[in-house]
Parts: structure tokens; C-alpha cells; sequence
């Protein structure tokens, strides 16, 4: 079986005249692999997409997709493989969602029965005869994702694909990510709405000025960070505060049975608790992704702020 990268970026860079969109970027995509993107507006992940692409060269570095530079002239039947969603949709409006699908269906080489069982898949089948124009901004969003599903893709690139999705059709398309990584297929997939994605993620990509701020499975970012865990009990009636040991892991400013405890303490803790006998419930919570995403975002900020301060002092 062939272990080899799907997605490969070595030292990649993009930069124009007044801009360092990307800078040393290093990352692998294996297949089957689910790789979260995240950063703020202007932070590079839509520049690193269409590097992938091969929609724009890299400034310097070497960009990797199935084993061939993606804007090279030999890689135009590689581009079958690839669905992209982008983060603003834009369809014909004159044209019915069927139209619209079947036309790039057979781009790809697909035909019209293909169109209807994505359509049928995203939930707009019952509006494909309907011109795009009278079409909401969910259902747009939809019909772009049917889009990106075309020819079950090897490689599924995704700009924030649940912008104008109610919550049923979150679930619904998260769940299409599961499948289609079951099926082997590999997905970037690059949102705001960090609550409920990382369950869906294999590793995680924080971007911030250009700059790779971290990368890794949430546990390695998490362990990396030193994030504590958030362990709540009840029952206890604030027994906790006489406990010499557990005391230390409460809030001062609260009266609330809450520990925010380092990971390499979590078990020893909970030993603690369960000896209780007054205990009636305890929950245990590690950071989430927004929360990693947070911590690594405010230390760059952080070191940005300090090194403009310290030029300043000496220049």
C-alpha cells in the first residue's frame, strides 16, 4: 500500500509586493486523513488552498498533490480528483440547481443521473428545477457542496462549508465528511465555527500572519499547550475547601465545586474525589479546540506585541 503524502508543502511561501500571505509552511496529508485549517480573516488558509489547487505558484518552497506540482502542466488529469468548495459560492442564477450540477457533472465526466444523487444527497433535489436565484443562502450552500462532492473525489478542499447551514444541516454534512473519510478520501476543511468540528478532525492547523502557530491531534496540542482540565463535582457542599491536597485546584473568586487541574494530575485527583462518599456526580472536561485555538493565538499575539515594543525601544 502506498504510504506516501496526498498533500505535501516543503518551506512554502507566498508573498506579493506589500504582502507575506504564507510563510515556511511545512505540512503532510496522508490519505483518508482529516486535516482542520483555522486562523482569523487575512491568515493564510485561503492562500494555502489554492496553492493545493495550483491556482497561484508558491513564491519559494515545493507544493506536493499526488505526487505532482499542482500548477504544472502535467497535472491537468489530477484536477478530476479534487473537489473545492470555496468560501463564497457563485452560481449561474438564470439556471436551475440540476442545470447548474449536471454542467459541472460532465466537466468532470459525470452525467445527469450523477447530479440528481448528489443533489438528493446535500437535501435540494425537491428545489433542482427551480432557477438559483430564488435559492437561499443555505440552500447555495448546499448545492456547492454537491458541487465538491463531484466524482467522489480523492481530495476535497473546504472553505468554510457550513456558513448559511442550519444546525440539522451541519450534522448532515459532518456526517458526509465521516463517510467520505471512511471511503479513503482526504479533506481540508477550513472553518470559523470551531464548536462541534473536532470531532471530525484527525489533526488541526493554526495559522496566524502566514505563520503555522501549531499542528498536531488536539491531545498533542493540548499537551503542548498545558492546558488544564476543568473537573466539576457535586454533592460535596464545599468540602473541598477543607481539603488541604484539593483546595489548590479551586477558583479563589468562586464558590462553585470546579478544579481546573494539569493534565498529569487528572487521575490522582479524581482517585481523591471518588473517596468522598458524600459524591453524587463528577464530570470531567478537557480543553476543546476553541480553547486550544485560543491559547495559541493569544501567545503569538503576545510575542508579536512584545518584539514591536522592544523595535521600538531600539530603534
Amino acid at each position: 500500500m502506498d504510504k506516501s503524502p496526498l498533500v505535501k508543502l516543503t518551506n512554502v511561501g507566498k508573498s506579493y509586493p506589500k504582502l507575506t500571505a504564507l510563510s515556511a509552511i511545512d505540512m503532510e496529508l496522508g490519505q483518508g486523513e482529516v486535516l482542520g485549517l483555522f486562523g482569523h480573516n487575512g491568515a493564510g488558509k485561503t492562500t494555502m488552498m489554492k496553492l493545493i489547487l495550483g491556482v497561484i505558484d508558491p513564491s519559494h518552497g515545493n507544493v506536493e498533490v499526488m505526487g505532482m506540482a499542482p500548477d504544472s502542466k502535467e497535472a491537468w488529469h489530477m484536477r478530476e480528483k479534487i473537489g473545492y468548495l470555496p468560501e463564497n459560492v457563485s452560481f449561474y442564477e438564470q439556471l436551475t440547481g440540476l442545470e447548474v450540477l449536471t454542467y459541472f457533472a460532465k466537466l468532470k465526466g459525470y452525467d445527469k443521473k450523477h447530479a440528481i444523487a448528489l443533489l438528493e444527497q446535500v437535501g435540494v433535489a425537491h428545489a433542482m428545477k427551480r432557477q438559483v436565484k430564488t435559492y437561499s443562502k443555505g440552500m447555495r450552500q448546499r448545492l456547492g457542496l454537491a458541487q465538491a462532492f463531484i466524482g467522489h473525489p480523492a481530495l476535497l478542499l473546504l472553505d468554510e462549508p457550513t456558513v448559511g447551514l442550519d444546525p440539522i444541516a451541519t450534522a448532515d454534512f459532518y456526517k458526509t465528511v465521516d463517510d467520505l473519510k471512511n471511503q479513503g478520501t482526504s479533506v481540508i476543511l477550513c472553518s470559523h465555527v470551531l464548536p462541534g468540528v473536532e470531532q471530525h478532525i484527525d489533526r488541526a492547523m493554526i495559522l496566524s500572519s502566514g505563520k503555522m502557530l501549531a499542528m498536531g491531534t488536539l491531545e498533542e496540542l493540548r499537551q503542548a499547550a498545558d492546558l488544564p482540565v476543568a473537573i466539576k463535582v457535586k454533592g460535596l457542599n464545599g468540602s473541598l475547601r477543607a481539603d488541604s491536597q484539593l483546595v489548590k485546584y479551586l477558583l479563589d473568586d468562586s464558590n462553585s465545586d470546579v478544579l481546573t487541574v494539569p493534565e498529569q494530575d487528572k487521575l490522582t485527583t479524581l482517585r481523591q474525589l471518588l473517596a468522598y462518599e458524600s459524591i453524587k456526580d463528577v464530570s470531567v472536561n478537557s480543553a476543546n479546540l476553541e480553547q486550544v485555538y485560543q491559547y495559541y493565538l493569544s501567545r503569538h499575539l503576545s510575542a508579536a506585541s512584545v518584539n514591536q515594543k522592544n523595535t521600538k525601544e531600539y530603534s
